[in-house]
């Protein structure tokens, strides 16, 4: 199943009740088209983003900790309770390497949660791939934010990408702003897309992200 990944990230527009709103939307955006969606709130609304909604909601990172007298640390255990069902791990902003990845995939994978590790090059998502987490997003650091898509940027990435992925769920991050972007992607052979600030800070956040749903 194609999907789209939304990486609330820790905008304003996406804080507390922003958040929810948000959630809210992917859900009705997912329901009517039938596409997953897959939201990232901000690390203080999933619990509360978990009990409201129908999609998959992911944390957008976590530690290694198990519970116990770890101040400040975001648990995996912590994360299943709060009802979330996977998490991003190794962002351009939170990069962790990957021997971090492996045993984070390892510990969700006891648990039954799923994993979207991002990969800033080529040969981060071959090793990545080994790894096996649930789905690898090819991010360069260079476009995140920037409104340049890396399928429209980079096409031979992408393609080698989808060549080498065998174990994983390839997706296109950094830069997708807009349905050619999205459009691009799945002609490239990736399965979805991972997107942040084009959705939160839309001043029609339902109508952009219909405008992806329909690409599918």
């Amino acid at each position: 199943m194609k999907k789209i990944v939304l990486n609330f990230k820790t905008y304003v527009e996406s804080a507390g009740e922003n958040g929810l709103r948000l959630a809210r939307i992917a859900d009705e955006v997912a329901e009517d088209s039938g596409v997953e969606i897959i939201v990232c709130p901000q690390h203080w609304d999933l619990a509360l983003i978990s009990k409201n909604v129908k999609c998959k909601v992911f944390a957008q990172h976590v530690d290694l900790n198990s519970p116990g007298a770890f101040t400040g640390s975001l648990t995996i255990d912590g994360m299943k309770s709060s009802l979330g069902k996977g998490t991003l791990i190794n962002h351009a902003e939170k990069k962790v390497g990957l021997d971090y990845v492996r045993k984070v995939v390892d510990k969700c994978n006891a648990f039954g949660l799923e994993t979207l590790a991002c990969a800033d090059s080529l040969k981060e998502a071959s090793e990545l791939d080994k790894i096996k987490p649930t789905m690898i997003a090819l991010e360069p650091p260079d476009l995140i934010g920037t409104g340049v898509s890396v399928s429209t940027a980079k096409p031979d990435e992408i393609i080698e990408t989808v060549k080498l992925i065998k174990n994983s769920i390839p997706l296109a991050g950094a830069g997708i702003s807009n349905a050619d972007d999205v459009k691009k992607a799945f002609e490239l052979g990736l399965n979805g897309v991972l997107l942040a600030s084009a959705f939160v800070k839309s001043k029609e956040p339902k109508k952009f992200l219909e405008s992806l749903a329909n690409v599918y």
